[in-house]
């Protein structure tokens, strides 16, 4: 095979998008809607420079993940997997990362319920059943029809969420001036630090990390597979690369959006409005304050994100056990056990949006684990060869991974503490 015949026969660049779309759906669960709109609530247009940093490291950490999926046809936990020799190792590595998969259901599951609660006055339990169902027909979609059908599902989702989280900007715009101003760092006490870490602790998420790198390899592995020669490898694995960077770039770019649009919103119309830190708060002030469509489409814009980001969620969670303990099991059979705790939750009355702040600290322990080995293994020969990072991507990764660690710490503090 030439190198005329490998760029001729090429898919068109349409085709190589979408795995980053399917990840970046962990950038807008409800875990980010809560943390974003208690921000605004709270503080105005302060953290507005948190969630465009938040999605500055996101970018770079997403595509690391994405390029070691597709340079090496392997997912994170896979090449951890290989390199972690010691059984018990192996196995300690895959409890930390099960937990954080179990933690991400819990805040999902129960955005789900809160939405079917708001929007049709289902009971929580119920609401947590309906979405666990859903997400289940759309894990049955990627486990019977590929990747390529389950990207389209969640991208279309995804859409729903822009809409249902982004109109309320128009009818109740924020202030120009403000927003610009809230670019400038600073922070106004301890209560704004926590929701700082807490917005960029929802922002980069370890189960984002581990999917993206096997979404890359199952959309790309298979095409690759065949290059025999390796000069035949360096002339496709660059157009992926570039692809990705572009397909990262789409999903940052709408994720971000959202992200800030939500953040926004409530700087803009709900300042001090009591109850905006909670998910239910929030949606009733809206309904008060910009009238009940803008509030419907908030609940849809929630349910939406619930659905998409469960199943996101639950595909991590497979991955992560196949590669760690090189087990694998039938993924909608792995997903009833990874629902009995959401459920379990919702079933026993717990306040939800305490049990979403406690999930996201569970999400904080898990960071370091899945950041390290990540720019690590990136930045190895031995793992990607002619494609490792350049010295600078390295560094920039590894100041971004400090950061978020940090305030990941931080955040993990002020909660034990009361600080």
């Amino acid at each position: 095979m030439t190198t005329e015949t490998t760029t001729r026969t090429a898919p068109r660049p349409a085709w190589l998008l979408g795995p980053a779309l399917v990840a970046g759906v962990a950038y807008l669960d409800p875990g980010n809607v809560a943390t974003n709109m208690s921000a605004g609530a709270q503080f105005g247009y302060l953290l507005v420079w948190v969630v465009v940093l938040g999605n500055a490291m996101a970018w770079l950490i997403q595509y690391l993940s994405a390029k070691l999926g597709v340079v090496t046809g392997r997912s994170l936990s896979q090449t951890l997997g290989e390199r972690i020799r010691r059984p018990w190792a192996r196995r300690a590595y895959w409890l930390q990362a099960e937990l954080v998969a179990m933690a991400t259901d819990i805040a999902e599951i129960i955005g789900g319920a809160v939405a079917l609660w708001l929007l049709f006055d289902v009971p929580l339990l119920i609401g947590g059943l309906i979405t666990s169902a859903v997400s289940m027909i759309l894990l049955a979609v990627q486990s019977t029809r590929g990747a390529k059908p389950f990207e389209f599902v969640i991208i279309g989702l995804m859409a729903v969420i822009a809409v249902g989280f982004t109109v309320g900007v128009f009818v109740g715009p924020p202030d120009p001036a403000a927003t610009a101003a809230g670019l400038l760092p600073r922070f106004e006490g301890t209560a704004s630090v926590l929701l700082a870490a807490s917005i960029l602790g929802a922002t980069v998420m370890p189960h984002a990390i581990y999917a993206h790198s096997a979404l890359s390899r199952d959309r790309f592995h298979g095409p690759m597979q065949g290059f025999a020669r390796q000069e035949e490898a360096g002339v496709r694995v660059p157009r992926l690369l570039r692809a990705t960077k572009l397909d990262v770039t789409i999903a940052l770019v709408i994720a971000g959006t959202v992200n800030l649009a939500i953040l926004l919103l409530g700087a803009a119309n709900l300042p001090g409005v009591p109850g905006t830190d909670s998910l239910e708060g929030a949606h009733a002030a809206l309904w008060d304050g910009l009238g009940p469509a803008i509030a419907t489409l908030f609940a849809v814009g929630l349910l939406a994100s619930g659905l998409a980001s469960t199943s996101v969620g639950a595909y991590a969670g497979a991955e992560i056990m196949s590669g760690l303990l090189r087990v694998r099991i039938p993924l909608l059979a792995r997903r009833l056990i990874t629902l009995v705790p959401a459920l379990a939750i919702l079933a026993v009355g717990f306040d939800p949006t305490q049990a979403l702040i406690l999930s996201q600290v569970v999400l904080s322990f898990g960071i370091p684990f899945a950041l390290i080995p990540l720019v690590a293994l990136t930045a190895q020969e031995r793992t990607l060869g002619a494609f490792r990072n350049r010295w600078w991507t390295t560094a920039l990764g590894i100041v971004c991974s400090g950061f978020l660690i940090a305030l990941n710490g931080a955040l993990l503090w002020l909660t034990f503490t009361g600080a």
